[in-house]
C-alpha cells in the first residue's frame, strides 16, 4: 500500500505587520512626549500625597533652593513681553536677536543687568553650576517683585487672563527664604498659589 505524503507546512511567522505597529506606536510616543528641559535650578521637592496638575498655559514658577531664586515663564510671548517691561524699568536694551532668545529660555537666575551675558550662552553653559546666582529679592533690589509685575501685566495684556504662580522649594530650604517670596507675592496681592511637591511613595 502508497504512504500517503503529508505536505509539510511552514513555520516562518510573518512579522511584517508586528514590525508595522510597533514603529506606529513607538512614532505616536516620540512625537506627542514632551522633552524634560534641564532646570538651571534642580530641587529635591518635598513629599506629598495630593496630586494636582499645573496649568499649561499663563503660569510662572519660581523655584527657590539653596538660599537663591529663579524665575519661569510659560510662554513665547510672554517672556518677550516681560523682557520688555524689565528693559524699560532698569533702562536696558535688547535686539531682537537678544528677545527671540530669551523667550526660548524656560527659567533663569540672574539680576537684570546680567541677563545679556546669561542671553549669550548656549543652553548647555547656561545651565552649569555656578553660573546664575539667582534673581535678588531683598528689600533694597528686589528684582523678583518686577519680574513678577512684569510677567502679571503681560498676562493680561496679551491673554487677557490672571496670571498662576507657583512656587516650588527645595525640601531642605530653610523657611525664612520660602516666606520672603510669598511675602512679595502678598504684597501684590497674589494670594492664591500652587506648592509643587513629589508625589508620596508607600514607604513614607
Amino acid at each position: 500500500m502508497a504512504k500517503v505524503k503529508m505536505s509539510k507546512k511552514s513555520t516562518k511567522i510573518d512579522m511584517t505587520a508586528m514590525c508595522d505597529v510597533a514603529f506606529l506606536l513607538l512614532s505616536f510616543f516620540v512625537m506627542t512626549s514632551t522633552a524634560k528641559v534641564p532646570e538651571p535650578l534642580p530641587v529635591d521637592t518635598p513629599a506629598s500625597s495630593r496630586e494636582t496638575k499645573l496649568p499649561e498655559t499663563d503660569l510662572v514658577t519660581i523655584t527657590v533652593g539653596k538660599e537663591k531664586v529663579f524665575f519661569g515663564m510659560v510662554g513665547q510671548d510672554v517672556r518677550a513681553n516681560a523682557l520688555g517691561k524689565i528693559a524699560e524699568k532698569y533702562k536696558l536694551s535688547f535686539t531682537e536677536e537678544e528677545t527671540k532668545r530669551f523667550s526660548l529660555i524656560d527659567g533663569f537666575g540672574v539680576s537684570a543687568g546680567s541677563l545679556k551675558g546669561l542671553i549669550s550662552l548656549k543652553s548647555d553653559e547656561r545651565n552649569k553650576d555656578g553660573v546664575q546666582s539667582g534673581i535678588p529679592y531683598d528689600s533694597i533690589d528686589n528684582q523678583l517683585r518686577e519680574w513678577i509685575l512684569a510677567a502679571r501685566f503681560a498676562t493680561k495684556e496679551l491673554h487677557q487672563k490672571e496670571l498662576k504662580v507657583a512656587i516650588k522649594g527645595d525640601a531642605k530650604e530653610e523657611y525664612p527664604t520660602i516666606k520672603k517670596v510669598i511675602d512679595i507675592l502678598q504684597d501684590q496681592n497674589v494670594n492664591k498659589f500652587f506648592l509643587v511637591t513629589g508625589l508620596r511613595t508607600e514607604d513614607f
